[in-house]
Formats: C-alpha cells, sequence, structure tokens
C-alpha cells in the first residue's frame, strides 16, 4: 500500500484512453527480420581458411559414421567417397561441391500468405523452444508436459507479434504414445496456428506423416516445388549420423521441404574445448550433413546449423550466455556465409531453473549475440529453461516480447530527413525541451520500442497493484492472450481430413511408449 497521504495524479481524459489503447490486446504479426546492420565478423581471412582446411582433412582423414544407413553408403561409395565399413572418408572438396547446389535462401511458406518466411540472406526468422520434456506452468509446477500444454504454446506463438514461426515440439506431451505424438503435434500447428511450422523428425515414417498432412493442408501437388516445412536433423557429435534422424533427412529432401543441418554440441563433451576445434568439427559435420542432402536430391533446402553450448567443468552441466559460445556462434555465422548457406543458431538459452535474473543475462546474451553473427533461422528463441529440460509459459512471454528489441536494433539508424530532426532542433532551440514540439507529436507513437509485459509505472501505482515482479506480469500476458485467442479461419474441409488422416493413422497401430 502506498503511504497515507501520498498524493495522486488523476487518470480521467484522454490519457487514460492512450493508456488504453497501448494496452490493449492487439492482433499484429512483425514480418521477419531483415538487418540493415552489419554482421560482426570475429575471424580474420587466415583464420578461417584454417579452419576450413582442418574440416577437410578431417572429413577426409578421420571420416563420418552413416550408421544403420546401407542405402546412404551406397550414395557416397557412389559419389566418389571412400567408404569402410559404415565410416564415410570424404575426398577433400567433395563435400563443398556437393554443398553448392543447396540455396542460399528460400521461401518457407505458410497456409496464411502473409505469414510466409524468407530464410537466408540478410533475414532473420525467430521460431520458439523445442523439444523439453517437461513445463513450468503458471502455477509455478515443474511436471512432465502435455498435448494440452502443447496447444497452449502454439496458441502464445501465434498471438506473439514478434515470433514469425510455429515451430516444433514446442514441448513433449508424454500423455501422448510416442508412435502417435507427433499426429498431435503436427495438428496443433495445422489448425490453431497460420504461421509456418516444422515437421517430425523421430522417425522416417513420421517424416512422411507430416509430408501427408502438408499435402492435405497445402495441396498435393503443392510439395515438389514448394517449401513448406523446416525439420531439425541433429547430428550425433562427434561425428555420427545416426539412421534415423538421416531416414527423415531423406523423406524431407526428396519433397523439397528443407532440413536443418545441425550438430549438437557441448563443448568439452562432444566437441573440443577450443573455439577453433570446436569450429573445424562443427564445419566438418555440416559439409557432410548438407552434402548427403544434395545427394538425396540435388537443390534440396538445406540450412547450416550450430547448436553450441559449453560444459562446467566442475558439474559437467551445459553453461548458456557464455563468451565462448558466443565466440563460436560468431564464427559458424562466417563459415556459412562463405559456404552459401542460411545460418540456424542462437536462441534463448539459458541454464537458470527460473525465469529469472540469470536466465534474462544468459537468454540476452545469446539473443544479442544471434543478432550481431547473422543467424538466419532462430530456434528456442522464447520460451527455454534450465538447459532445454523445460518449457516456461512465463518465459516465453517474456522472451518473446524481448525479440522486438531485436526487430528494432535490426533497422539500424534513420537517416531520413525526419531521423535527423533537424527542424525539431530548430523549433526548440537552446534550453526548450521536445515535448511538445512538431516532430514529437509526429513521432510519438513509434520513436521507441516498448514492451508489452515490463511495468514502467511509477512506484506508487506498482506497489497498488500488488508489486507484481516479472513472472508475475508474464503470468497475466499469458491468460490476457489466451483470453483473447481466435484460432486462424481454415477452410471445413480441410480441417475435417486432417482429423481423419490424424485417427486413421492412430488406429492403425497399438500405442508405443518407448
Amino acid at each position: 500500500m502506498a503511504e497515507a497521504g501520498t498524493r495522486r495524479r488523476g487518470r480521467g481524459g484522454g490519457g487514460a484512453a492512450r493508456r488504453a489503447e497501448r494496452s490493449g490486446m492487439k492482433f499484429e504479426a512483425a514480418r521477419y527480420i531483415s538487418r540493415n546492420i552489419p554482421d560482426f565478423d570475429i575471424l580474420n581471412a587466415e583464420a578461417l581458411e584454417i579452419i576450413e582446411a582442418n574440416a577437410e582433412t578431417l572429413l577426409e582423414e578421420i571420416g563420418v559414421n552413416f550408421v544403420d544407413n546401407p542405402a546412404a553408403l551406397d550414395r557416397w561409395r557412389e559419389a566418389g567417397a571412400d567408404v569402410q565399413g559404415e565410416r564415410v572418408h570424404i575426398p577433400k572438396g567433395l563435400a563443398r561441391k556437393l554443398c553448392a547446389t543447396a540455396p542460399a535462401q528460400f521461401t518457407q511458406t505458410a497456409r496464411n500468405p502473409d505469414r510466409s518466411v524468407e530464410i537466408g540472406g540478410r533475414n532473420l526468422v525467430l521460431a520458439p523452444v523445442y523439444g523439453p520434456p517437461f513445463v513450468r506452468d503458471l502455477s509455478g509446477e515443474r511436471r512432465y508436459a502435455t498435448i494440452e500444454d502443447f496447444r497452449t504454446f502454439v496458441k502464445l506463438g501465434y498471438m506473439s507479434k514478434w515470433v514469425h514461426h510455429s515451430g516444433g515440439t514446442l514441448c513433449e506431451p508424454t500423455d501422448v504414445a510416442v508412435n502417435k505424438r507427433h499426429l498431435d503435434m503436427l495438428l496443433a500447428h495445422m489448425t490453431l496456428s497460420d504461421k509456418p511450422f516444422m515437421g517430425s523428425v523421430t522417425d522416417p515414417s513420421r517424416a512422411q506423416d507430416s509430408v501427408e498432412m502438408c499435402k492435405i493442408l497445402f495441396g498435393a501437388d503443392r510439395l515438389d516445388d514448394t517449401t513448406v516445412m523446416t525439420s531439425l536433423i541433429n547430428i550425433n557429435s562427434p561425428l555420427t549420423f545416426d539412421g534415423i534422424m538421416m531416414g527423415a533427412l531423406e523423406v524431407y529432401a526428396r519433397q523439397n521441404q528443407a532440413c536443418i543441418i545441425s550438430p549438437f554440441i557441448v563443448g568439452g563433451a562432444m566437441a573440443p574445448v577450443s573455439v577453433a576445434g570446436t569450429l573445424t568439427q562443427v564445419l566438418a559435420e555440416v559439409l557432410a550433413g548438407v552434402a548427403y542432402s544434395q545427394l538425396v536430391k540435388p537443390g534440396a533446402p538445406a540450412i547450416f546449423g550450430a547448436f553450441v553450448t559449453s560444459i562446467d567443468m566442475n558439474s559437467g552441466a551445459p553453461t548458456f550466455g557464455t563468451p565462448e559460445a558466443s565466440q563460436i556462434l560468431y564464427g559458424a555465422g562466417q563459415l556459412a556465409r562463405r559456404l552459401g548457406l542460411p545460418f540456424r543458431s542462437g536462441g534463448g538459452l539459458c541454464g537458470s531453473k527460473l525465469p529469472d535474473a540469470q536466465a534474462a543475462y544468459e537468454t540476452a546474451n545469446t539473443l544479442n549475440a544471434a543478432l550481431l553473427g547473422g543467424v538466419n533461422f532462430m530456434l528456442h528463441a522464447c520460451g527455454w529453461l534450465e538447459g532445454g529440460l523445460v518449457s516456461s509459459f512465463e518465459k516465453f512471454v517474456l522472451d518473446a516480447d524481448q525479440l522486438g528489441v531485436l526487430h528494432t536494433l535490426a533497422k539500424g539508424v534513420d537517416m531520413s530527413e525526419n531521423g535527423q530532426a533537424l527542424d525539431a532542433i530548430r523549433e526548440v532551440g537552446p534550453g526548450g525541451h521536445y515535448l511538445g514540439c512538431a516532430h514529437t507529436q509526429a513521432n510519438f507513437q513509434t520513436a521507441f520500442w516498448r514492451s508489452d509485459v515490463l511495468d514502467y509505472r511509477p512506484f506508487e501505482h506498482w506497489q497498488d497493484d500488488g508489486a507484481p515482479d516479472s513472472a508475475a506480469l508474464a503470468r497475466s500476458r499469458v491468460r490476457a492472450l489466451l483470453d483473447a485467442y481466435t484460432p486462424p479461419p481454415l477452410d471445413p474441409g480441410i480441417a475435417a481430413a486432417l482429423q481423419d488422416y490424424v485417427d486413421r493413422r492412430k488406429a492403425s497401430e497399438p500405442d508405443a511408449f518407448t
């Protein structure tokens, strides 16, 4: 409560109306980011050439494993690689030559054309958290995720202005059988949002289900020349490509759907502790993975992925937002651009258990590095907690709000006549103020980025409202978004066909929970 006798200003009139307009729920969806700022290049030309030469040496001398996939070994053999058992030794220059057919930029088409995104070039597409088996719900409980939690995250992503992409496995719905949950997740992305989304990769048959459902949603004849899905193909670092992930890649590449070829590296455990050594391994693994996608289908869209974090040498736990991880991100971005491929990295990564100061610091470090490092597709942009074990509703909206900062920074400095503001400086002159000048009146609504979650009120107003912390503000935001949610329109015939496909596929096999 405010101290006795504290005077308050009135809240009537036009000021109250303007505040209501600012705080009212909006249904805007920002266009993907187009950078008007330079990338940060941490490596000079000599360093890049050394890393590239070392990666080629690694591929030729050490090789990579393609396990449980005889067809992949045959493809490599026919391409000129030296295949010994399941180990593929790739001659210098071969992988890079094969990668040359992958596009430098491509469109991922959404069912709402206004939500389609351009991946590559100077663009940055923001997608939510991916993969956690647990959620931290609005009551503060940490528990296994359910399909209803998953649907809630899809709705939040759809309602979030700065999030361009619906993502993939926003959380792992453990109340649905392992062999069937992908169907419910895809159905949620397709019906509860009209933003682009990701396909399933946990089994080649599930990748094929993703393709078949997209044929229903977009039309059976469109997929051959239209990319409507991205998918996350993780490499079992170090230097191992398993049959499940490669089988999913094969399904998507054949259908012209995009694959993020992404080493999953915890420095010191799955890669060397040095920045240059890790970059060498990352480049070698991406070269081999993207090259293989082009063996399946030349021209199939592929993204250079780099999920890299360091390790706490005392506990063995992964750490996030560290300077070494940023250095690797910057270097990987340079390598991706030299290879002519879109780049995936970054995200709202943190090791914190709660959406607290640790989470904010670590997340901000990674988000800023991703913006400056030239990332084109940012997975985990919002909602990630506890090293990727937890999806948090509160952190989802806190992160999604902060993504607006990236949009503003990426615009660069306005050097137009309006941006130079000489007329305003002339009008005000020495000793005046700018609050009422014509330039301020013309620009005040758009002059500064403003949070939709954080609290800027005077202390007394904040205290009278219960002194909410950031988590409480986020809970209120989640509830407001969900209360205002309305699903985007979808042809009833398409919706019925999707549901029928899901029902038939679920009925076709028994539940499996392993």
